[in-house]
């Protein structure tokens, strides 16, 4: 009678893994617990140790730094230079973060390149859920699970997550912006008039205010081109209204004018 041989550890491996999606498809909670368990084990590493290495870091972190030193969260400045190249949304994550440091006893936070990464360590950890998110607009619980561990363990992703920089913010603000936008168009396409609330296009516009503040106008011109795609292939521009354009459009600009009337006056 033929015996069975035991599996060596690299052959179990997959089994292992399949076995570990399995739990984590079994409930959100889970799925959501273990992906941020995977996030900060990934990025945490080095975090607080590493140096700046990257000169928009450094750059970054010397803006947000002069904005908790003089006040001014408008005039945006590196040393006595203005710096209007980009906006300053990353710069008042990182500020609020070093004040609150501040505030609650930690004065060296304000010299201490860690505090100015805890916005991206935030955004790293969001961009993967979001990542979640969005992929359960097309598939089901596990391959989701998947799709968003890929990115959390992904070597670029988890660098950027240790850089005092906008792109880990900036991610989960597009996977926001995308998955709403998924939702909607998925929705409208299985049964026409289905989005009645209100949530999803609130979620894609303020996501679109957002990105605007972080980067400027590219989310728009982004997100634009994916819409264009859709309705030439539709043919169709039902789905769009479903988006709320008209009342999104006045969301955005209510969002975005004190910014553009504030750096305008300067």
């Amino acid at each position: 009678m033929a015996t069975a041989l035991p599996q060596s550890p690299i052959a179990r491996s997959p089994m292992r893994l399949l076995g570990l999606l399995d739990r984590a498809a079994a409930s959100h909670r889970v799925a959501i617990l273990l992906l941020t368990i995977v996030t900060l084990l990934a990025i945490l590493p080095g975090f607080f140790g590493i140096p700046p290495i990257d000169r928009d870091e450094a750059l970054f972190a010397q803006i947000s730094k002069q904005m908790v030193e003089t006040g001014d969260y408008v005039d945006i400045r590196f040393q006595d230079q203005d710096f209007y190249k980009k906006p300053a949304g990353i710069n008042w994550l990182q500020a609020a973060v070093v004040k609150s440091a501040v505030a609650l006893g930690m004065p060296s936070a304000m010299n201490s390149i860690w505090a100015y990464r805890i916005p991206s360590l935030i955004g790293a950890v969001a961009a993967v859920l979001l990542a979640y998110w969005t992929a359960l607009a097309f598939v089901g619980r596990r391959p989701a699970v998947l799709a968003a561990l890929m990115l959390a363990v992904s070597v670029m992703f988890d660098l950027q997550g240790r850089l005092a920089r906008t792109d880990e913010v900036l991610m989960a603000v597009f996977l926001a912006a995308l998955g709403a936008m998924a939702r909607i168009y998925l929705a409208e396409r299985r049964a026409p008039g289905s989005v009645k609330g209100r949530l999803l296009p609130a979620v894609f516009w303020t996501a679109m205010a957002a990105g605007v503040l972080l980067k400027g106008p590219f989310i728009l011109l982004f997100m634009g081109l994916i819409g264009a795609v859709l309705v030439v292939t539709d043919r169709s521009l039902r789905w769009v209204w479903a988006l709320r354009p008209i009342a999104g459009v006045i969301w955005l600009v209510v969002l975005l004018l004190p910014w553009v009337a504030a750096i305008v006056s300067r």
